[in-house]
C-alpha cells in the first residue's frame, strides 16, 4: 500500500508530480469573448459585402429609399442567421453572457463605423446621419438587432 501524497503550498506534490490546476471561473468568459470576436469579424465581412451590394445594385435599381431599407433588412437577417448558426460553437447559454455578446458586437460595430468613417475624412455630422431614419435608413434597427441576436436565437433554439 502506497502512502498518500503530500502536497506543498504551491500545488506540487512532494513526489514531484504536478497537481491539477484549479479551473478558473474566467476561462469560459474568455473563450466566449474570443469566439464572439471571431463571429463579429464574420458579421463585419457580411456587412461590407452587403454595403457593396447596396451601392452597386440595390440603390441603382430600386432607388435610395428602397435600397437602404432592403439593405438594412438583409443585414439584420444575416446577423440573426450568423448568430443562429454560431450559437452552438459560441457556447454561451447564460442570459448575462448572451447579452454581453450582443453588447460587445454593438460596441465593436460602433468603434469600427466611427473609426473607419473618420479615417475616410467624414465629418461627425455626416457620420451621425446614419443614425436617423431619414431617406429609408434603418441603421439603428440593424444595431438593435445586433444586440438582440444572441439572446433571440438562444430562445429560438430553446437554450434560455
Amino acid at each position: 500500500m502506497e502512502p498518500p501524497e503530500l502536497k506543498s503550498r504551491s500545488g506540487l506534490s512532494i513526489g514531484g508530480r504536478q497537481a491539477p490546476a484549479a479551473k478558473s471561473d474566467t476561462s469560459p468568459i474568455i473563450a466566449i469573448a474570443s469566439k464572439s470576436f471571431v463571429i463579429w469579424i464574420g458579421i463585419l465581412l457580411l456587412a461590407i459585402a452587403n454595403g457593396a451590394l447596396r451601392e452597386a445594385i440595390l440603390i441603382p435599381k430600386l432607388g435610395a429609399h428602397a435600397g437602404l431599407i432592403l439593405s438594412g433588412v438583409l443585414l439584420s437577417a444575416l446577423i440573426v442567421g450568423v448568430a443562429y448558426l454560431s450559437l452552438p460553437w459560441l457556447g454561451a447559454y447564460r442570459p448575462s453572457h448572451l447579452w454581453s455578446v450582443g453588447i460587445g458586437w454593438l460596441l465593436l460595430t460602433l468603434v469600427f463605423e466611427f473609426s473607419f468613417g473618420l479615417w475616410q475624412g467624414k465629418s461627425w455630422p455626416t457620420l451621425l446621419e446614419s443614425y436617423t431614419f431619414e431617406g429609408g435608413n434603418i441603421w439603428p434597427v440593424v444595431l438593435f438587432v445586433t444586440v438582440l441576436a444572441p439572446t433571440l436565437v438562444a430562445k429560438l433554439r430553446g437554450r434560455v
